[in-house]
């Protein structure tokens, strides 16, 4: 299942055209199955299908009339066959788009006949096996991709938030799964089958073997899984609100091995191991480039949109799914966004009231009667806000308490849990939860019991030893966390004492990712140097900066950046052990921008670049002869981080699990966290190096206050809050895998 870097570009142009260009039609069919009637339910499908619902009709311009969604009871096998025939395929003509949609449990069947096919299924509501007579009611996914190419045009997609595996001993974690245990062998109802064969007989008539659409997976490997993720307020699939929440912000000219590689490293930052997948149909087919004229005009980044008005029209309901999950679970009252019309901003600002789950509800102001809100310029004067309006965030207010939450495995005994909760209560930054209970960012379980055999006894007998470990959502250990075998409890917690506040700190800096509405221009990219010739591993940039902002620089002025070739193909980055690696930025602003880089090891520990220079005023015996300094990239310049010398380049040494590096460009200096980092009196040299960090939880708390600094948004209450405008900081996320060879 893994595509070529041309094809990744086709998959680009087709889903850009498919859902934002100006057509006659755009039909969608959205199926999301939580209540099953024999399997667990899930709790996060229905969700999924909302999430679509808002993106299509509010972004890509769907009638809701022509968006139908079936959901639970509704979601049976004929029912989504003949909602595709009459919804679909009937209404469907040359140059419509079309897009199908699946949230719901999969797994795989191995058909009980003289063939003993093997099948991929997706389990409708009424899929479960007729009672004692082995004969199953499932759609085939080979059904699905026959009825895919009866449709009359080739801009059509097909998302599947689901995957097929089923694993004997189902894993826990705190993410949900979407597949499911089903007989081994069976026999698949006649209707199915006969519907399959009818067709393949009208594909063999119109002489359609190749398939011109788009299938998008949850995985990308048969034996992946895929994931369900709880937040506060709603659940949902972990593929499918990263990819809706990338296309609210997404911009058509940002190439696609960017666009999906940044989809695959939010969900492997969430914990999960699952990576999307992409399915082409005809792979010669010819490409054509993504031009703006495809996109509505209003095409320029979103994180939602205003979806309900109060009768005196002061107060709004907005959908927020164009936020980062991650920043959304902590995304504070008092945050604001400007509300865009047809023709660009309207000069109204909603400022955050509450929040439940993906809806929140805000107040409206006209920026030029309120001056505490940004400053307008170049914009409309419309009073009045209406159903539909994009919303673009201008001030992010996060809360100064935000703690690291532990999750309890559902493993653990009672007494286990009291004696682990205990221990963790010294951590003042630390709280528990049971898993499935309430969100959690880490899980604390048992690794897997160690057989041993008692040689000593009379007669030999086998016991069963456990240890305590520190798991991902997706169950797996984290690096240098694992206790001891037969360790007490509050002996292995309070051996995580110094991996908690890394865990911690990368969590507040990963809430200052703003790619997608910073309106600071500016670009970096993640670099392997071992050659004449760097390549590019991962590349970021910021958009909205350069639509209109008054600080940018216009396109002929905008400086050059060396060429280099480029290894993104749509999956997360990997980096050879041994890669030497480098930062370039470019400065696309007219404005001196400072930087800052922290980050998070392959094996787990807290990492920033230091950039130190000699002290020329040593006025006392325990000064320090070296002092940090910010890293400054001028008005227009790019520039290579580290600095380095040969012998002193970054080097990718171990690997163990994932990577990840928070890029951060301020107009202000970094004068507290540079502080902060000094007094952690790291052991670094005078080269500008990538070092480990002693303190991370206060040089992440200074990075926050340095950027609310820099921010001076005077009507918020910094002994409370951390209020950030977007026109002054920047910050991408660089996640990658560190690989054998």
């Amino acid at each position: 299942m893994g595509v070529m870097q041309g094809e990744w570009l086709s998959f680009g142009d087709k889903y850009y055209q498919a859902l934002a260009d100006s057509n006659p039609r755009k039909l969608a069919l959205l199926v999301g199955i939580n209540q099953y009637t024999k399997n667990p339910a899930l709790t996060g499908c229905l969700t999924d299908v909302e999430l679509q619902r808002e993106l299509l009709i509010h972004r890509f311009g769907f009638q809701p009339s022509d968006t139908l969604v079936l959901t639970d009871d509704q979601a049976t096998r004929q029912g989504i066959e003949t909602a595709f025939v009459e919804h679909l395929v009937q209404q469907a003509k040359p140059g419509d788009a079309v897009l199908f949609h699946f949230s719901g449990y999969g797994s795989r069947l191995e058909e009980q006949n003289q063939s003993n096919l093997l099948h991929n299924i997706l389990l409708p509501v009424d899929g479960e096996e007729i009672a004692k007579q082995k004969t199953v009611n499932y759609l085939l996914e080979d059904t699905l991709l026959l009825l895919l190419k009866q449709l009359p045009t080739d801009r059509q997609i097909a998302v599947l938030d689901t995957s097929y595996y089923p694993p004997n001993r189902m894993p826990s974690g705190g993410l949900g799964i979407r597949t499911c245990l089903q007989p081994s062998k069976a026999l698949l109802v006649d209707e199915e089958l006969e519907f399959q064969k009818s067709l393949q007989k009208s594909v063999s008539l119109q002489n359609n073997s190749d398939f011109g659409g788009v299938v998008l997976t949850a995985t990308s490997d048969v034996n992946q899984i895929a994931r369900e993720v709880q937040l506060s307020g709603f659940s949902a699939g972990l593929f499918t609100y990263a990819l809706t929440q990338y296309l609210w912000e997404a911009l058509p000219a940002t190439s696609i091995q960017v666009s999906i590689s940044r989809v695959a490293a939010v969900m492997r930052a969430s914990g999960a191991k699952q990576q999307p997948a992409l399915i082409l149909g005809n792979k010669n087919q010819q490409k054509a480039s993504i031009r703006e004229n495809f996109l509505p005009t209003h095409f320029d980044g979103a994180e939602g949109v205003v979806i309900g008005i109060d009768d005196d029209s002061k107060g709004v309901k907005l959908w927020l799914a164009g936020i980062p999950s991650n920043i959304l679970e902590s995304y504070g009252v008092g945050s604001r966004f400007n509300l865009i019309g047809e023709n660009g901003d309207t000069g109204l600002v909603a400022t955050l009231r509450s929040r439940g789950g993906l809806v929140g509800k805000a107040q409206v102001f006209n920026k030029l009667l309120n001056q505490t809100s940004n400053q307008a310029s170049n914009v409309d004067t419309n009073t009045s806000p209406t159903v539909g309006q994009l919303i673009q965030e201008v001030v992010r207010v996060l809360p100064r308490n935000i703690g690291l939450v532990i999750g309890f495995d559902n493993g653990l005994e009672r007494i286990e849990r009291v004696d682990a909760t205990s221990a963790f209560a010294t951590m003042s930054y630390v709280s528990t939860v049971v898993v499935g209970e309430q969100p959690a960012d880490y899980i604390f379980g048992k690794l897997r019991e160690t057989k041993v055999i008692d040689s000593t006894a009379t007669n030999s007998t086998s016991v069963y030893l456990i240890r305590y470990g520190l798991f991902n959502l997706s169950n797996e250990l984290l690096p240098n966390t694992e206790g001891e075998i037969g360790e007490a409890i509050k002996l292995a917690v309070k051996g995580l004492a110094s991996k908690v506040p890394t865990l911690l700190a990368a969590k507040l800096w990963r809430l200052t990712e703003n790619e997608g509405s910073s309106h600071l221009p500016v670009k970096a990219s993640l670099e392997i140097v071992n050659g004449l010739i760097p390549r590019v591993i991962v590349q970021r940039e910021t958009s909205r900066g350069t639509l209109g902002d008054k600080n940018s620089l216009t396109n002929a002025n905008k400086p050059s950046i060396v060429k280099s070739s480029t290894t993104e193909t749509g999956k997360i980055a990997s980096l050879p052990i041994g890669s030497k690696i480098q930062y370039r930025l470019q400065n696309n602003s007219d404005r001196q921008l400072y930087v800052m880089l922290l980050g998070v090891s392959s094996t787990g520990t807290a990492i920033a670049l230091f950039p130190w220079e000699k002290n020329q005023q040593l006025d006392s015996a325990a000064a320090s002869p070296f002092i940090l300094k910010d890293i400054v990239v001028q008005p227009g310049e790019s520039l290579i981080i580290p600095k380095t010398t040969t012998g002193f380049e970054p080097v990718i040494q171990q690997t163990a699990m994932c990577g990840e590096t928070q890029l951060v460009f301020s107009t202000a200096p970094f004068t507290l966290t540079l502080a902060a980092l000094q007094a952690g009196k790291p052991n670094i040299s005078d080269q500008q190096r990538l070092g480990q960090v002693t303190n991370p939880v206060e040089v992440a708390q200074a990075l926050l206050q340095d950027l609310h600094n820099a921010s001076a948004v005077i009507d918020i209450n910094p002994a409370d809050s951390y209020a950030l405008n977007v026109n002054q900081w920047a910050s991408l996320s660089f996640v990658y895998q560190v690989a054998n060879g």
